[in-house]
């Protein structure tokens, strides 16, 4: 179905910082889980790196073709956002790809309107992780 708002979405300094981590590690994908303080954060891996199961749902694609997957009990949480990835000075304590960088991804997220919710109910879950490699 097309006209569907995206479920996710990068900044322009986000998406250069994925290009450039791209450039170094190859293709990219993000999994982001529920946990708490750097456990929320959008975790950046080499594509596959990082095995997505059916407990995975795709929120969709940034900066081109990387993947952005969430643990399916956050999804019920933010099924009702627009997730945005950023990016901020500073140094997450996980194994993220951009943290020997000097910064750390983020996410921000902003509530569909009525009208994008119904849309997006219409068209039926994401896909999940069931044999994908993201």
């Amino acid at each position: 179905m097309t006209g569907l708002p995206p479920r996710i979405l990068a900044t322009p300094e986000a998406q250069a910082l994925m290009h450039s981590l791209t450039q170094k590690h190859g293709p990219l994908m993000f999994h982001q889980s529920g946990g708490c303080c750097d456990g929320s954060a959008p975790m950046c891996f080499p594509r596959g790196e990082f095995k997505v199961g059916g407990q995975d749902v795709l929120l969709g694609h940034v900066a081109g073709d990387i993947a952005v997957w969430i643990g399916a009990a956050q999804f019920d949480y933010w099924r009702h956002t627009q997730v945005t990835i950023d990016v901020v000075p500073g140094r997450g304590a996980g194994m993220s790809l951009e943290s020997p960088e000097g910064v750390r991804f983020i996410v921000r997220s902003r509530i569909f309107d009525d009208a994008e919710n119904a849309l997006l109910e219409a068209a039926g879950e994401p896909p999940r992780g069931d044999g994908i490699t993201g």
